[in-house]
């Protein structure tokens, strides 16, 4: 039987972000307050994810800006016609971390850490055990290969994508395929991100739009995005950005490489999704509720989360993940949620007005939670008033479902 202080289960940005934070090779941290941590990684296969982007904003150097690839101060909003909105976000940077950069970095810390051990192993179920018998619970696991195994550890940090979807009010879908690109000729602008580019053909329900991060003139990730109810098939994807990088960039495709690509999907819901699933087991990262429903953007609610976990386990508290959303925050993103979904509300009009009106940095951090009720007010006075305040007068009464 292996026995550890804390069960980590996946190995994502939210599973190696709480191991690095827990991680005892950090300056300044009591040997006994640092747990034992066992990291619990799915075996390559249809469990492991393969490599994808995230992105986030912040100030400063970060704590992993070593896997960061590139970073922006400049970024782009284009309406569906007419003049882009430029916006310079001084103080703030918008950073990209391509996930095996990002798992690299965290594994060669992990690796001289005395604290910390990896694991690869499928899990099967984690139970609970009861307090008459010590508390904690048990995680039972099999390796590749190898027979069925148990972990017994005092808290479990579950970080698993969930097999279904809570009932909703609204739920859309932010699913998009992008191509890593180089080419022969320079067609790019390596000082400006454009964030959303909304000269693409819109969906019926929901909106698209085009991204495209550069990493230099020559090369760029290139991505088609929609926020709607249903994925499109791979052909359906290709097609999409064939025409954007075409057609929309004037790019022409003979003078394309392909490098890589990545496809992801990233729900967008009202659902209340629980971090506290046991006693002594809980939810962190996207299944912890640390996506912000309105963008889909993720990492910096989970850095959030395990940051506040791991002081808690340092300093002897229950680590219960906290909500990486505020109340006020979630509340805001049901209504544009189900503005969007509903067609009350043209969603490339209303991104484009709030980047062209409210100053970028205040906007970010609207889109982070880090505004007042005043800022809030401020940024939702350029939002289409009418139709917002129909929409959350309606939204107490709406039944929620399953999403299917």
């Amino acid at each position: 039987m292996l026995k550890a202080d804390v069960a980590v289960i996946g190995a994502g940005a939210a599973g190696l972000s709480l191991a690095h934070r827990l991680s005892g090779h950090l300056p300044g941290v009591p040997g006994d307050l640092t747990p034992s941590v066992v990291l619990i990684d799915a075996p390559p296969g249809p469990l492991r994810p393969g490599p994808r982007t995230w992105c986030f904003w912040e100030s400063g150097r970060g704590r992993f800006d070593a896997a960061v690839r590139s970073q922006w101060r400049h970024l782009r909003v284009r309406p569906p016609a007419g003049p882009a909105v430029e916006a310079d976000i001084a103080p703030l940077r918008y950073k990209m971390i391509r996930s095996d950069d990002f798992e690299s970095l965290v594994s060669r810390d992990l690796a001289h850490s005395p604290n910390v051990r990896r694991l690869e192993a499928t899990v099967d179920t984690v139970e609970e055990i009861p307090a008459a018998a010590g508390a904690g619970a048990r995680v039972l696991m099999t390796p590749p290969g190898g027979p069925a195994r148990a972990l017994e550890a005092r808290w479990v940090f579950d970080s698993r994508p969930l097999g279904s979807l809570p009932a909703a009010r609204t739920t859309l879908l932010q699913h998009f395929h992008g191509w890593f690109v180089r080419t022969a000729h320079p067609a790019f602008d390596p000082g400006t991100a454009e964030l959303m580019d909304f000269r693409t053909p819109q969906p019926a329900s929901g909106l698209s739009f085009g991204y495209v991060l550069p990493t230099g003139p020559h090369e760029a990730l290139v991505e088609y995005t929609e926020f709607s109810p249903r994925v499109l098939t791979a052909s359906g994807y290709e097609a999409a950005l064939r025409h954007y990088v075409a057609d929309v960039l004037s790019l022409p495709l003979g003078d394309v490489e392909i490098v890589a690509a990545e496809t992801g999907v990233i729900p967008m819901t009202d659902a209340p999704l629980p971090r506290r699933v046991g006693t002594s087991v809980f939810r962190i990262g996207a299944a912890g509720g640390a996506t912000r429903p309105s963008t889909g953007y993720t990492f910096a609610g989970l850095q959030r989360q395990t940051r506040a976990v791991a002081a808690a386990l340092r300093q002897g508290r229950r680590p219960v993940p906290p909500a990486a959303h505020s109340v006020r925050a979630r509340a805001m993103d049901s209504v544009l949620l189900r503005a969007l979904d509903s067609g009350r509300v043209d969603g490339p009009e209303l991104f484009c007005r709030l980047f062209t009106r409210v100053p970028a940095v205040r906007l970010l951090r609207f889109l982070d939670g880090h505004t007042s009720l005043l800022e809030d007010l401020a940024v939702g006075r350029h939002a289409p008033v009418g139709p917002m305040l129909r929409t959350a007068v309606e939204l107490p009464g709406l039944p929620r479902r399953a999403f299917i």
